[in-house]
């Protein structure tokens, strides 16, 4: 009999540059450095490929390092609006943007670099950076995509109106993008669906809450994409979704490290999973085969468009392994 192993294909958005990846909680060296271990946790599960977001130009680097790793990992390229700041903090903010374009166009020679990101409007995090530094290097960050021609991995908290206000001012000047951990209302998914390049990302934190998997409901399979954003946004036992999880692993807290475990409390690729799982019974989608084959072409639409035929192709054979 015919058996799923690849039901999801693609986590877009793991922060692998954050210390939990390496051991280090709070400041705490708890374990040892276990990407390698996590990865392999990943591509056991069904996951075929991972994007490894960059949050800043340094932690960029980090990102496009991590990437150059595997052939299954890629990465974006970019500043979180909470640290729009840096833009200005050298003096040359022109200067700032030009090493981005440069280490983004080197992601792009070596085939690693799929999208300017993680850039948007935080308006929850207003301490981390104010709103007008956040919007001004939002826009700036259009030119990043308009230059290089990658998709935008964006980011949008409590700031929908004027998040919506700029991509329609630069709607021209990107081919993609996608809204990841969205947690917005009914009205701000109808807002981002209005443009006809924008795909909604799903992670634990848009599964939460019984009106969050309402909203979920409502977002077409055709314009949505899955992801961890690990180590944070795990699906706890707490959210409204959790009764749709099937797959599970053991796990340990940080202190009696086990690399066969996951760590209780960080969030992994391999949980990906979950989050496909929570997608699938909440729209009551039983066709999971087809669900993944539609999320993957999402994804390789946006990121891979180059060999979109083969990364569908290669899904629908891991789904069909007997």
């Amino acid at each position: 009999m015919a058996t799923i192993r690849m039901i999801v294909g693609a986590d877009i958005a793991v922060n692998f540059t954050d210390g939990m990846f390496k051991g280090i909680y709070n400041g705490k060296q708890c374990h040892v450095s276990d990407i390698a271990t996590v990865l392999s946790r990943a591509w056991s599960a069904g996951v075929d490929r991972i994007i490894v977001t960059g949050g800043s130009l340094e932690e960029s680097r980090e990102a496009l390092a991590i990437a150059e790793t595997d052939g299954r990992l890629f990465c974006t390229v970019g500043v979180h609006p909470t640290r729009c700041k840096e833009f200005e903090e050298g003096g040359d903010p022109e200067k700032h943007f030009q090493a981005l374009l440069s280490l983004a166009k080197e992601g792009i020679q070596k085939g690693k670099v799929v999208a300017v990101g993680e850039c948007g409007l935080d308006y929850d995090r207003l301490h981390f950076c104010p709103a007008d530094i956040q919007k001004k290097y939002f826009e700036k960050q259009f030119e990043l995509a308009y230059i290089t021609k990658l998709p935008m991995f964006l980011h949008m908290r409590a700031a929908a109106a004027d998040f919506c206000e700029l991509v329609e001012r630069n709607r021209d000047r990107f081919t993609a993008g996608v809204a990841h951990s969205f947690t917005g209302s009914a009205d701000d998914c109808i807002k981002l669906l209005s443009f006809d390049n924008m795909y909604i990302g799903i992670n634990g934190c848009s599964l939460k809450t019984t009106e969050n998997l309402d909203v979920v409901k409502g977002i077409p399979v055709e314009k949505m994409m899955i992801e961890t954003d690990s180590p944070y946004c795990e699906i706890k036992n707490t959210h409204a979704g959790v009764g749709f999880v099937k797959s599970k692993w053991p796990s340990k807290k940080k202190e009696k490290y086990d690399q066969e475990c996951i760590v209780k409390g960080r969030n992994e690729p391999c949980l990906v999973r979950q989050v496909f799982e929570v997608v699938a019974g909440c729209k009551g989608i039983n066709d999971i085969g087809k669900l993944s084959e539609t999320l993957y072409h999402n994804t390789c639409r946006v990121f891979f468009p180059h060999d979109l035929d083969s990364a569908a192709d290669a899904l629908l054979a891991g789904n069909s392994t007997s």
